[in-house]
């Protein structure tokens, strides 16, 4: 009998080269039949958090939210070194604590863009630039545009605009990943599959195995993915793509292993102490 899983994963490179095996019916899947949503990867924080997936890509920032609901796959997270979301600017800014004049001559705080307020760029930013600035909340893609519109004065960038926003004449004001890696010593966790704990063990290890093999598929047939990252991009370069994918696809997204888990760990205290909160420590399914 098919089982019915409603998953959803974000339309940035690394996630549709990930599963494109699933996504195109490669490999046998266990009795298991995956509705598929694809979307911005804060819409799949606010589904989740609302209880819309069994299984979803997220935001690690987010999860810390929902450790009592999900567990983590030990497949198919994004962290590594040098990873990390870039916070850029288009008029030669250098700091977003500095105050700027607005079109009526009063001085205000900068406006940063910022690509959702649970994704994990937001937390960063907070975390390294506590209070400096007006953060505005906005679609990952929409962050340069306004950025080269001078819609806003700062923005945290993510995805494909990493490896892409010299070429736009953005200037880069700090690897906040880079930031954290110099804090923490320690992989940045950026985002992982996370699983209902209601569907049980049993059906949250089959799910486990079946990201694992469709990321293996995947790094065996690299070429074979580009039309199916190309569908959903915002660039459509090969080269660019996978830049992305073999900067977010790495032994990590494989198996998060001890020191990836302990990253999450890191991130999760780290949220706590800024929330003033506890919550419960990650699980981890392998």
């Amino acid at each position: 009998m098919t089982e019915k899983i409603k998953i959803g994963i974000s339309t940035c490179p690394n996630d549709t080269f990930a599963f494109h095996a699933l996504l195109n019916h490669k490999i046998p899947t266990d009795g298991i039949e995956f509705e598929f949503e694809l979307m911005d990867v804060e819409e799949l924080n606010l589904k989740l958090l609302d209880g819309c997936f069994d299984v979803a890509k997220a935001s690690f920032h987010a999860a810390v939210y929902m450790t009592r609901e999900v567990s983590v796959l030990s497949s198919g997270s994004a962290l590594g070194f040098g990873v990390g979301p870039l916070l850029l600017s288009a008029q030669n800014r250098t700091d977003p604590n500095d105050t700027i004049l607005d079109d009526q001559g009063r001085t205000v705080e900068p406006l940063v863009g910022c690509p959702g307020k649970h994704t994990t760029a937001t937390l960063l930013y907070k975390l390294f630039y506590p209070q400096r600035g007006r953060l505005s909340q906005m679609i990952f893609s929409d962050i340069m545009p306004k950025l080269l519109s001078q819609k806003i004065d700062f923005g945290v960038c993510i995805h494909e605009g990493r490896f892409t926003y010299q070429d736009e004449g953005l200037g880069c004001v700090a690897d906040l990943g880079t930031l954290w890696e110099q804090k923490t010593q320690l992989p940045l966790p950026l985002g992982g599959i996370l699983v209902r704990k209601r569907l049980g063990a049993e059906k949250m290890s089959r799910v486990q195995r079946l990201v694992r093999q469709s990321i293996e598929y995947g790094l065996a047939h690299r070429d074979e993915t580009v039309a199916t990252m190309s569908q959903h991009a915002q660039e459509f370069s090969e080269e660019v793509l996978f830049a992305h994918v073999d900067t977010y696809v790495n032994d990590w997204t494989l198996e998060l292993g001890e020191l990836g888990e302990k990253s999450l760990q890191q991130l999760a205290q780290l949220t706590m102490e800024m929330e003033g909160r506890e919550f419960p420590a990650f699980d981890i399914v392998k």
